[in-house]
This record gives structure tokens, sequence and C-alpha cells, in this order.
């Protein structure tokens, strides 16, 4: 039985937050036709969906944007481009073989639309004073050191080298959210918010925004724009199975159900699953509607909550993999 009935007059919304590694497998080169055969896949799960559902893509870019901020330091003729314009590069370029490879698996009566999404943080937000998201190349000691001095830049160790570390401030408001709306009204699948969105801040005159030097973590974007939807479901998939307490370890153990609040006194990587479960407890507190976290191959059966892991307000205790079910769980 699936866990969003409706009637038949409604089509419950469902908003998928797709990693940036259900797009480019690990350790997969950053070209084009690796990045279109893992899309072209998604599009197919993503595909299958869409009959019996509103539906909301967004998506990761991280490998993406690092791509082209290595590409950018290979020009040296002008100044490297904003973060700001890098991201709405990715959000057009992913976006655009969403849009192609999710329509060819529907019907041609289907529309399906791509929406550069502007999201709005707090210039006052602490993470600006303290930049902590990696991205870009990975320089020498000498050369990151040099341009820490001459750009102002964050360095931080990784590895054997240094990489340019920028704020990743939480999201504020999603600026196009009236325009997903609109085509939501009329059952187009849109394609939206990729890589956390644009970061912008109020410039204060008036309404006017401004582009800033950050990274917005996508999985908090995901969170947010399901949340100010309003959706029935939040599906985060990633590459791996679940949520897992120990990962990593022989003892290793996933989830199967959670609620919010035993999730939260769990702690996890703040660069990898961390924010996925954040996102999740987030929008089942606010919304009291599920959300689950799980592989993309799995993605009918993270439907009716037979793989995965399901958070829910609803949800007593913690139940594992190899656990049988239990009332209340």
């Amino acid at each position: 039985m699936r866990p969003l009935p409706a009637a038949a007059s409604y089509k419950p919304l469902l908003l998928v937050a797709l990693g940036g590694n259900a797009l480019l497998r690990r350790g997969e080169p950053l070209e084009a036709a690796a990045q279109l055969r893992n899309i072209r896949h998604a599009a197919r799960q993503i595909a299958s969906l869409a009959e019996d559902h509103r539906l909301v893509v967004a998506h990761g870019n991280g490998p993406q944007v690092g791509l082209l901020a290595l590409q950018n330091e290979a020009y040296d003729e002008v100044h490297p481009y904003p973060l700001d314009v890098l991201g709405a590069q990715t959000e057009g370029m992913i976006g655009y073989l969403l849009e192609q490879e999710i329509a060819n698996c529907l019907p041609a009566a289907r529309n399906v639309a791509t929406l550069l999404t502007r999201v709005e943080v707090d210039r006052a937000d602490p993470a600006f004073a303290t930049p902590s998201k990696p991205i870009g190349p990975l320089y020498d000691t000498q050369r990151g050191t040099a341009l820490a001095s001459e750009r102002g830049w964050t360095m931080v160790a990784d590895g054997a080298g240094l990489r340019r570390a920028v704020p990743s401030p939480a999201p504020g408001h999603i600026m196009e959210l009236p325009s997903v709306r609109a085509l939501l009204e009329r059952d187009t699948v849109v394609v939206c918010a990729g890589g956390g969105g644009i970061p912008v801040v109020a410039t204060g005159r008036g309404d006017e925004k401004e582009g800033i030097e950050a990274v917005i973590d996508k999985d908090l974007a995901a969170g947010l724009l399901a949340r100010q939807l309003n959706a029935d479901l939040l599906l985060i998939a990633t590459d791996v199975p679940g949520v897992y307490l120990d990962w990593g370890t022989p003892a290793q153990r996933r989830l199967r159900r959670a609620s919010p609040d035993a999730l939260r006194s769990i702690p996890f990587a703040a660069g990898s699953i961390g924010p996925k479960v954040q996102a999740a407890c987030a929008f089942a507190t606010a919304t009291r509607r599920p959300a689950v976290i799980g592989s993309l191959d799995d993605i009918d059966r993270l439907m009716s909550a037979r793989a995965g892991t399901w958070i829910a307000t609803d949800i007593e205790q913690l139940a594992f993999e190899d656990e049988p079910e239990r009332a209340g769980a």
C-alpha cells in the first residue's frame, strides 16, 4: 500500500532531490558522456513517477561547479567569474540535460521546464565569517598561499594541497517560488534549485537583490523548497541505500524508519549524509509529512517505504533493516 493515498482528482506533489553523486558516480571522469549516461538513468527513474504525481526535481552540482572553477583558472586573461554566475551556469547545463531526458521519457503532452532559481540568503549569516565549503581545484601549498594573499581567499588543507573554502549560508527564501507554483498548476515537471540555487542577498535598495560569493547546500535548499511548496513527500535520492549508523565500520546498520527527534540526537557527517538528514527532519517536522532518503535505483521501493530510510513524525522508535516490523514503528 502506497504511503501517499490520494483522491482521483488530486495528484500528490513529490519533490525529488538528486545528489551530485547520483549524476556523476564516484571516481568517474568529469566528462559530458559520463554525465549524460547517468542523467538518462536518473530521468528514467523520475519519469516513472510522473503519471501519478506532480513533480519537482532539484539536483546537485558539486563536481560541475568545481570543473568550471578549474576551467576559470586555465584562462588567466580575465578575473575568474563569481560563484553565483558559475552556479547559474551549472543550473542551466544540468537542467537542460535533465529536462531533455525526462521529456524523452514522457508523453509529448506533458511539459518539462527548467527554472534558474535564486535563493535569498542573509548577508549577516555567520557562515560568511567562517568559509567552510571546499570548492574548485587542488593547489600546491605555494600557489594556494599566493592566491589567498592575492584574492583574499580562505584556503583549507585537502590532502597534500590546499583548496579554496567558501561560505555556505542557510537558504532563506526561494525567489522563484511563484513561478514554480504556476508551472505546477499546469502539471509541468519542474527542474529547479540546482546546486542549492543561485545565492543572492538584499542590497538595501528596495526589493533589489545581487549575487554573492557563496554555495548553498543543495539538500537544505531542496528541503526549504519542499516546505514552501507544502509537498506531500520529500525524496532525497543519492548513491547509497539509506541512512546508516556507524557508517564504514563492521557494525554499520541501515535505519529503515526514524522520527526527526531521534535523528537529531545522532551525529552525522556534515559533508555527506548530515545535510540530507537535516533537510528531511526539517521537512517532516514542519509539514507533518514524510521524507525518505535512499538510492536512486530503488525509487519505486522508496515511494512505498520498502527501501531507504523513511522519516516521519508518527514513528515512535528507530527501526533497522534487519529487524521485523513492530507496532508503532
